[in-house]
């Protein structure tokens, strides 16, 4: 049965100060990647302290759009406030127009942005990691196949002593014990990236379940947002869920390794997820639709996804939209550190061009361009 989006709303306004301490103590080094250059003048000091943007959408990003939040914040004064309900209330919302910009980390296609007069542009690059609690198993020790992640999630796999998980890890001691599956409850743009992975590399998963971003699941408990699943992995022993990678670091959750495109064990990382990245063909797909997931070369994490942006082709308020526009500009042109320290790939230069391109030619307010 499809569940219904979450209601829990989470406001920047309120906590992005905790996850901008808290998230840079949990954190190391960031990832060392050589960046582009870029000349793009800052906001002025306090330039949007009279104004108020509202978002809703995928959770998959929130931890980063948070903390970019807060910063801007800092620099201009704009007060943002963004709803972490699931990208498919996101969407639902953007739509409805009761929000100025939605988020999903499934893309809308061709026809649905036309339909609805809105543009959409990837954000960041991240990645969905499955997470364990097994006693004695430590972080990337446990190795899954596609065939039997898929195994797992279908209820066929039911115990993690099984000989096919045996036979992938014959160094671990893996217990008899019942796994305990643990899914999203809401409809959500992570679960859109996993299940779409999963009818990609399992035929069975892609005729019994398929990819969608609420499905009907065929075992396990369901928790509401990324932070209900990694609630429940910690609390049920022998339990394995999905969320995005800088929750499971958050949270010290255990991750696994999995079997790639490339026959290779990879390790989630902003490595692998650049890995998963570095061919796409943003340029010449319609609204920058781009889907990372199971991409083949070496060292590719294979649940690699972006997360969009959803807004209105035409801005009823100007200085509210000019506002949005010169954030998000922010964020790619002076926000990547900030990425990175939190494990997710900024969105590389050059395709930041192509999208302020279509901001161009595609966004207006009152008849006249917004972004010149």
């Amino acid at each position: 049965m499809k569940t219904k989006t979450t209601k829990n709303k989470i406001s920047f306004v309120l906590i992005a100060l905790y996850y901008f301490f808290v998230l840079t103590g949990c954190r190391g080094k960031a990832d060392k990647q050589i960046s582009v250059e870029n000349t793009a003048p800052k906001p002025s000091v306090k330039e949007f302290e009279q104004v108020s943007i509202t978002g809703a959408g995928a959770t998959f990003p929130y931890p980063v759009y948070s903390k970019w939040a807060f910063k801007f914040n800092q620099l201009t004064g704009l007060s943002l406030n963004y709803q972490s309900i699931g990208s498919g209330g996101g969407i639902a919302q953007i739509k409805a127009k009761t929000v100025d910009f939605g988020a999903s980390d499934a893309p809308l296609t061709k026809e649905e942005l036309d339909a609805n007069g809105l543009v959409q542009f990837p954000m960041v690059i991240g990645g969905v990691v499955p997470v364990i609690n097994i006693e004695g198993i430590k972080d990337k020790e446990l190795k899954l196949t596609p065939d039997a992640l898929a195994g797992i999630f279908l209820g066929k796999i039911k115990k993690w002593n099984d000989p096919i998980l045996r036979e992938l890890n014959p160094a671990l001691k893996l217990p008899d014990k019942d796994i305990n599956v643990v899914h999203r409850a809401d409809g959500s743009g992570t679960t859109w990236l996993f299940t779409n992975y999963l009818s990609k590399v399992s035929s069975e998963w892609n005729q019994k379940v398929g990819c969608e971003k609420a499905v009907s699941w065929t075992v396990g408990v369901g928790g509401k947002g990324n932070e209900g699943v990694t609630a429940y992995v910690q609390k049920l022993e022998g339990s394995i869920g999905y969320v995005e990678f800088a929750y499971a670091l958050q949270n010290n959750m255990t991750t696994v390794m999995l079997r790639n495109r490339s026959d290779e064990f990879v390790s989630p990382s902003i490595e692998s997820f650049q890995s998963a990245a570095s061919n796409a063909d943003w340029k010449n797909t319609p609204g920058f639709a781009v889907v990372l997931t199971d991409q083949p070369g070496k060292g590719s994490w294979p649940i690699t996804g972006a997360s969009f942006i959803l807004i209105h082709k035409n801005q009823t308020d100007r200085v509210k939209a000019d506002a949005m526009l010169k954030f998000f500009d922010w964020c790619y042109r002076h926000g990547e550190e900030l990425a990175r320290e939190l494990h997710y790939v900024p969105i590389p230069q050059d395709v930041v061009s192509l999208i302020e391109n279509s901001w161009r030619s595609d966004i207006i307010s009152g008849g006249e361009k917004v972004w010149k």
